[in-house]
């Protein structure tokens, strides 16, 4: 029996856009077999929706306190969301 699915919405604040954040996202989700989206706000923060398993959604937040290697994390908000069932990760 596998676990439910879950969803989190994470904006990430900070020195985020323009050193692939997004691309990262995108790798994470897939290797974690996670569905949502990723994108740039025009306030400067990168947002993000991530559904699937619990500990791959965990990880996946986890891993946006860092992001990739030239990110600069100052902040992490984190909301639940809705499961919608989505499928696929979109980078937007």
């Amino acid at each position: 029996m596998t676990a439910a699915r879950v969803a989190r919405r994470v904006v990430v604040s900070g020195q985020v856009q323009g050193v692939f954040f997004r691309d990262g996202t995108r790798r994470e989700a897939h290797r974690l077999g996670l569905s949502g989206w990723v994108r740039n706000r025009r306030d400067g923060t990168v947002e993000a929706l991530f559904e699937g398993e619990p500990d791959a959604v965990a990880e996946a937040v986890l891993w946006c306190r860092s992001g990739p290697p030239h990110a600069q994390v100052e902040d992490l908000r984190v909301s639940a969301a809705e499961p919608e069932g989505r499928t696929g990760f979109a980078v937007r």
